[in-house]
């Protein structure tokens, strides 16, 4: 029995190209031919950065890593949209079967203060690191792991403290925010520890910790856009910010 082939489209790119953060960048027009709709986006790159290693040229820089929506390495704008079209999907999972034959695609970085720009779509979203060094986890020494049910949490309980630690640190919600907020970013490591009793000793400590840190490494305040929510790749509410409002004024 032969397996049908797959259907191919032909893709105009319009990609933001910087070689570093204080040369200038522009725009630069790239045409794939006849690439298989079963490609993913960065899959897609892969095959124009050969071209253009075959060629002579700098090939296009952007992270990845784990290709699967995962470890929220990957991420740049898609015609404006931080990961893309299609809802609930990091770019790493986007496929070219989301667009017409023959669409054009602009592709540019996050552009936000906190995430400067390295190379053409890589940004630099260490903040998101400094903000969890700054309190985003439990200190106490545990010591080796303990059993399973020496604390008891309810199912729901679980349930929306998992929802929340589903986070990748993409940074989608920042690029995506007017005011390049990371409230979401926070909101969520925030209730994944404060609703798990073993988050309770250092809730208050880390409440504050982290929205100071947010500041001071220059994110914007939120102003309920809501865009955040829009464009999170694991769908997490931004009623969550509303949670970590009311943390910080216990």
């Amino acid at each position: 029995m032969s397996v049908p082939a797959a259907a191919t489209i032909c893709l105009n790119l319009r990609i933001w190209r910087q070689a570093t953060p204080d040369a200038a960048g522009a725009f630069a027009a790239y045409r794939l031919e006849q690439v298989s709709t079963d490609l993913s986006l960065l899959e897609a790159l892969d095959h124009l950065n050969g071209q253009l290693i075959a060629a002579g040229e700098r090939p296009v820089g952007f992270e990845h890593d784990c290709r699967e929506g995962i470890c929220g390495s990957c991420g740049f704008l898609v015609n404006g949209q931080a990961h893309g079209p299609q809802a609930a999907t990091t770019v790493c999972q986007l496929y070219l079967r989301q667009f017409a034959d023959g669409a054009t695609l602009v592709l540019e970085p996050f552009r936000a203060r906190a995430f400067p720009l390295l190379q053409d779509l890589s940004v630099d979203r260490s903040a998101f690191d400094r903000l969890l060094m700054a309190g985003g986890y439990c200190s106490v020494n545990t010591g080796s792991a303990p059993e399973a049910n020496a604390i008891l949490i309810g199912r729901d309980q679980a349930t929306s403290a998992f929802d929340t630690a589903s986070c990748i640190g993409c940074g989608a919600c920042v690029a995506s925010c007017p005011n390049a907020s990371a409230s979401l970013f926070v909101a969520a490591k925030l209730a994944h520890l404060g609703q798990l009793p073993q988050g309770q000793p250092e809730r208050a400590r880390r409440t504050v910790a982290l929205q100071q840190r947010m500041v001071a490494e220059g994110f914007g305040s939120c102003s309920n856009q809501l865009e955040c929510e829009a464009v999170c790749p694991k769908q997490i509410s931004a009623d969550w910010i509303s949670w970590m409002r009311r943390e910080g004024w216990r």
